[in-house]
């Protein structure tokens, strides 16, 4: 409180049966320069009827018609918290102490009022200093259980209402629905319009929550664009006609922001609780494959969990497998294979080494690739496993622990997914690694599959033409599978093809697929490369592929796969 504020436009409630002793008092602040909006009450009624408005300080007398001062500081204490100084003309020692005991500022004796002055001086400042204190916590308060950007309850408030709400449903077997709410294409907006128009969307879909909320609801924003809903209605069909209104108004709004109109979405998941669950974990869980599921159906859609779901139980077991990668790779149990790559010609040069994975158990029994791959792709864990293989496979080759005699016109291939060809800082990750293992570049061929090149095509040719420079060899991985191969074969910095092995395994008596690959080979040829073929799995095929004039040939029928570990 200012300086002006506090000598002339401060409240102060005078409880004081004698007019003539208010107005003493009066008389003296003003003398101190005070002058305050005041009240004078003198009776329990009157003085609860004040307290219906707003004070700065309080001066009661002790000895009152139907009360005393001890019994006004709990009125007032009851109902405001204000400082009150007692000033009486017959207090008792005892008395005086137990009104300080109680609550009351100070106290002062009527026959003394010159005390009165730095006394009210003193309790407005330090009213002010506890008046910013309170206002301080209070806000901190808001902040530990509300999310800054919304006003919307943060994710450990949710969270701790739901196991709350999660023991009422045990008790009492009533029903109640929670739902996880995503922005179909929050990141595009974010990456195009910028963060600021990202928080304006978040503040919008928080305002449009709250008003189709219902008492009981709980609102909740647990993630970068996530909501959560707990909804106290045990109404299945109610609940998805709520749902499905909010996504209504959702997408007929149109979000504008410098000069560009988005049409907006949701995507819901939303899980019963009914009893099963025990834990708020698998609520979140739950929830999250529902929503999963619902944005695999084409997004701005409901799915309804539940665990009899085919599509939900394979997502669920995919998040399981998420968290024993994670475990994998915190606890180095992930293994690296070999499988040997034969060239079939005369003058083809040097030995290939492609790298493959396994991963082993806790009970040492040991996992093929095809197993946790697709989880690890789904919740992009791919990047980690790849740069976990190329710092392995660096130290191996610096202790020549490949398992096999490498010579210097040797190469060992690592596949890389697609995710890792959008990561900026894999390139300088490789180059650190070579540095760091003193590995020359020429040892290490990086595959590439096709579907991942023209995916994310200038993501993959920036890498490409990166890993180039290094001084490393390119192979274009599963080549054929996909429709536009060779229109962007003739741009891509690849060494060597290879042939995907749908159009081998069968190349024996298939003239078909011999003719494709027969093709590849010579538009290989003409682009300066060399080429591989896969799933080679019988003998009867190397002859085929020796008479086309293929480079090398990768298969069963030529090596299976073998650990390297010790």
């Amino acid at each position: 409180m200012n300086e002006n504020l506090t000598r002339s436009d401060f409240r102060l409630l005078i409880v004081e049966d004698s007019e003539d002793d208010a107005l003493l008092l009066l008389r003296e602040l003003k003398k101190g320069g005070y002058r305050p909006h005041w009240t004078r009450v003198d009776n329990p009624a009157t003085l609860d009827e004040a307290l219906a408005q707003p004070w700065d300080l309080a001066i009661t007398d002790h000895n009152l018609p139907g009360m005393d001062s001890l019994e006004v500081l709990h009125h007032i204490q009851s109902r405001q918290d204000i400082p009150v100084i007692v000033v009486s003309g017959s207090i008792g020692e005892e008395v005086a102490v137990e009104t300080m005991r109680r609550g009351a500022s100070d106290y002062i004796m009527k026959d003394n009022l010159r005390r009165l002055v730095p006394a009210v001086a003193r309790e407005l400042r330090e009213s002010g200093l506890r008046r910013a204190h309170r206002l301080a916590q209070s806000a901190l308060e808001h902040l530990s259980h509300h999310d800054p950007l919304t006003g919307l309850s943060n994710r450990s408030t949710f969270e701790q209402t739901l196991e709350r709400v999660l023991d009422e449903v045990h008790a009492s077997g009533k029903a109640s629905y929670c739902a996880f709410i995503d922005i179909d294409h929050f990141r595009l907006i974010n990456d195009t319009c910028g963060h600021q128009a990202g928080d304006e969307l978040l503040g919008r879909v928080a305002e449009l929550l709250r008003q189709h909320a219902s008492d009981g609801d709980l609102l909740a924003r647990i993630g970068g664009d996530e909501f959560a809903w707990l909804m106290a209605d045990a109404d299945e069909q109610r609940v998805l006609q709520r749902l499905q209104t909010l996504q209504s108004e959702m997408q007929a709004q149109r979000f504008a922001w410098n000069d560009r109109a988005l049409h907006l979405a949701l995507t819901i998941g939303l899980v019963p609780l009914q009893g099963d669950q025990a834990l708020v974990s698998e609520v979140f869980t739950a929830a999250d494959l529902a929503l999963l599921h619902a944005k695999e159906q084409g997004r701005n859609g409901i799915a309804l969990f539940s665990a009899e779901d085919q599509a939900i139980r394979a997502r669920r077991h995919e998040m399981d497998w998420a968290t024993r990668i994670d475990e994998a790779l915190d606890e180095g149990r992930f293994l690296i294979y070999r499988q040997s790559i034969r060239p079939l010609g005369k003058d083809t040069p040097g030995r290939h080494v492609e790298i493959l994975l396994r991963l082993r158990e806790r009970d040492g029994s040991i996992i093929s690739p095809g197993t946790f791959i697709p989880a690890a792709e789904r919740y992009h864990r791919m990047p980690s496993i790849d740069r976990w293989v190329i710092s392995r496979m660096c130290e191996k080759l610096a202790h020549n622990e490949c398992a096999i005699e490498m010579g210097p016109d040797d190469l060992v291939a690592i596949n890389l997914s697609g995710q890792s060809l959008g990561d900026d800082e894999l390139l300088p990750f490789v180059r650190s690694q070579f540095e760091h293992h003193g590995i020359p570049p020429r040892r290490l061929c990086f595959e590439i599959t096709e579907t991942a090149a023209i995916s994310d095509y200038q993501h993959a040719l920036a890498f490409m033409k990166g890993i180039k420079e290094l001084g490393c060899s390119l192979a274009l991985d599963d080549f054929g599978s996909g429709l536009s191969s060779f229109a962007y074969l003739r741009n891509l910095p690849v060494d060597f093809l290879k042939i995907d092995g749908i159009f081998v395994r069968n190349i024996d008596h298939d003239r078909m697929d011999r003719t494709i690959v027969e093709a590849v080979h010579r538009i290989a040829r003409e682009a300066g490369m060399r080429t591989i073929a896969e799933f080679v799995e019988r003998p009867e095929i190397l002859p085929v592929l020796e008479e086309i004039g293929i480079d090398y040939a990768q298969g069963y029928a030529i090596d299976e796969p073998t650990s390297t570990e010790h």
